[in-house]
């Protein structure tokens, strides 16, 4: 295993984080998504934090006496299920050193006893942004506030799960387990109002009724 070299540059790093804002977020409001949160995350105990969804490989982990650390960050970002064989976190691995140091320089910033990186971005502000309120939506709230139903979303998951697997790994198509629901409906709307650009995505989606969307938002953020 190469070891992350040397201190790291938290603004170098902040670049790198785009490679996880899809799933998590750091910094003012950073809240649970796909992943969870990571202010504070050094010296977390592993699977430990409130309101967040983890594998229970993860909470055993932590359980086991798995902390956050500079080192085992180090170890997770190369290679994440090197150390936590069923993470659900589907990301390969981080295989640059400086990559991961710079990276690990960053998530320094937001944890306790630092002090915050001058001029460094948030970019988990971004995801909010990207994937949180969909730049050109048009969407109902009443849109947002159905209740989908995940038996239902079961039946119509069959054609999702053509291409996205339902344990949440990513072999080049993005894992959709655990998704926050509201995440998954902004999500499957902008591609049907053709605000996400992918032509496949936004035929699907476009078949698919406000009710049905809600369905499969239901039935992937219950699985595991």
């Amino acid at each position: 295993m190469a070891q992350a070299s040397g201190a790291g540059d938290p603004a170098l790093g902040a670049a790198v984080f785009k490679k996880c804002q899809s799933c998590h977020q750091v910094g003012d409001r950073a809240k649970n998504r796909v992943g969870p949160q990571l202010n504070d995350i050094i010296g977390r105990t592993a699977g430990g934090l409130a309101g967040a969804k983890y594998s229970k490989s993860m909470i055993q982990a932590g359980k086991d006496g798995l902390v956050w650390t500079e080192e085992t960050l180090d170890r997770f970002l190369e290679s994440p299920k090197s150390l936590v064989a069923k993470t659900r976190m589907s990301y390969r691995g981080l295989k640059d050193p400086d990559d991961r140091a710079n990276l690990i320089a960053y998530l320094r910033a937001f944890s306790k006893g630092s002090t915050p990186a001058q001029n460094v971005p948030e970019t988990g502000q971004e995801t909010r942004q990207e994937t949180g309120q969909e730049a050109g939506i048009q969407l109902d709230p009443a849109v947002l506030a159905i209740v989908g139903d995940a038996e239902y979303g079961e039946y119509l998951s069959s054609e999702c799960l053509t291409c996205h697997q339902s344990s949440g790994s990513n072999d080049g198509i993005p894992g959709i387990t655990a998704w926050p629901t509201e995440d998954f409906v902004i999500a499957m709307h902008a591609y049907k109002q053709k605000v996400r650009d992918h032509p496949v995505m936004q035929m699907m989606a476009g078949r698919l009724s406000d009710e049905e969307i809600a369905a499969l938002a239901s039935y992937f953020n219950g699985l595991e």
